[in-house]
């Protein structure tokens, strides 16, 4: 029996999940309703540690300093300490209930803290490095989840994860360069390929970077390959769920492969959604 406080705290997480537009795992009806709770907590310790490290014009030793007390209180929440905020509460929750480890959620807190640091990444093995801290861990967190957390799994939903991120950085170039000033394409890469980052604040097309792209896709894709496996091994809903990102994630690297404008945003159409509904039945 949950309390009442308790209860209250995970209905102010699902509602800040099914208000926001990135919610895709938290309010779908896939999810096995025992773990809608957990997760929407998830979403909010997740989306609350994203927007402060967004944090419009607040200089960058105040966000820091934000990041650095939800630290603090996610270290407490995981002692059974969660103060007052409905957040912590029942994330606190979910980590005694669920047997949740800590270091997933202090790895979301160090991504999001190079998020003010850091904007450009000298090569591949850089970016997947910040990947590792900044996607992985929802991944990670949903297999204890599942209690399906074993080396083989979490190394497949490793990849699922970056790659699904690989994937945003391509369809936000000119947003994450414009409004953060954040280039999320290697360096190494942009100039073997020729491609000038002011371009990026331009949307300016150039057969260079549809060359640099069609690289950049062609990697997201064979990564999120490789994680595929993840989605036939577990069962029921969660592995009906999985499938359908992946097969969502990998229409929308086809259209960014074949759009003529670099800068368009793909959409999966109806006919998308039921040939990923249909596919993840196979």
């Amino acid at each position: 029996m949950i309390e009442p406080h308790i209860r209250q705290a995970y209905a102010h997480c699902l509602r800040l999940a099914r208000n926001h537009y990135e919610n895709f795992p938290v309010a779908s009806w896939l999810l096995p309703r025992r773990l809608r709770q957990p997760v929407a907590a998830i979403y909010a310790f997740a989306r609350r540690a994203d927007d402060l490290a967004d944090e419009g014009d607040f200089p960058a030793h105040e966000r820091l300093a934000a990041l650095d007390a939800m630290e603090q209180s996610v270290r407490a929440s995981a002692r059974g300490e969660p103060g007052d905020d409905p957040v912590f509460i029942a994330l606190a929750d979910s980590i005694q209930r669920h047997a949740l480890p800590l270091e997933p959620f202090l790895d979301l807190l160090s991504a999001f803290r190079q998020d003010v640091t850091q904007v450009r990444y000298a090569d591949f093995g850089e970016l997947m490095q910040y990947c590792r801290r900044s996607a992985n861990p929802v991944g990670r967190l949903l297999l204890h989840l599942y209690r399906a957390a074993d080396a083989r799994n979490l190394g497949h939903a490793d990849a699922v994860c970056s790659a699904l991120q690989l994937t945003n950085f391509l369809q936000d170039l000119h947003q994450d360069y414009v409004e953060n000033g954040r280039v999320y394409i290697p360096q190494d890469e942009m100039r073997r390929f020729g491609v000038d980052e002011a371009q990026l604040g331009r949307r300016e097309d150039s057969p260079a970077l549809r060359q640099l792209l069609r690289f950049q896709t062609q990697r997201a894709m064979q990564i999120l390959h490789s994680g595929a496996p993840l989605g036939k091994r577990l069962k029921g809903r969660a592995g009906f769920e999985l499938r359908m990102i992946i097969l969502g994630g990998n229409r929308i690297l086809q259209y960014l492969q074949r759009q003529p404008d670099s800068f368009q945003r793909p959409r999966l159409t109806r006919r998308d959604r039921f040939n990923m509904v249909w596919g993840a039945l196979k």
